[in-house]
């Protein structure tokens, strides 16, 4: 198959790349990810890829992730979960984030938030 002159895509290098550039703060994707998360209300939940996507850095979840780390305090960080509604937070932080999502009115099943009851739909750049 000719490839008109482009390298051939190593997808592996690729991921490889956006997860380094993840780790790295950048003030305005951060400053997106900080907006989107304070848009999720009391009693609602997303997941780290949709506030993302939703800030405009899709594939990015691992660096929302890494905003609620290094700044919880300042972020209602309990309310993003990943995918499916799993507590991702290790450690002693897994039951301060379920306390703190309980006390809001969410309820779980097993170890999942309900989705479907009480997910925050966000809107693509919101």
């Amino acid at each position: 198959m000719p490839t008109f002159g482009i390298e051939p895509v190593d997808r592996n290098k690729l991921k490889r790349q956006l997860i380094k550039s993840g780790m790295r703060p950048n003030d305005d994707r951060d400053a997106a990810f900080r907006r989107v998360i304070r848009s999720i209300p009391k009693g609602k939940v997303s997941t780290y890829g949709k506030v993302a996507a939703a800030a405009g850095y899709p594939l990015y979840h691992r660096a929302v992730a890494r905003l609620l780390r290094i700044d919880p305090d300042a972020l209602p960080w309990h309310r993003v979960v990943g995918v499916g509604g799993e507590i991702k937070v290790r450690g002693e932080g897994t039951a301060e984030q379920r306390l703190r999502l309980q006390m809001e009115g969410i309820k779980f099943s097993g170890k999942h938030v309900d989705m479907e009851k009480y997910e925050h739909f966000l809107k693509p750049w919101e």
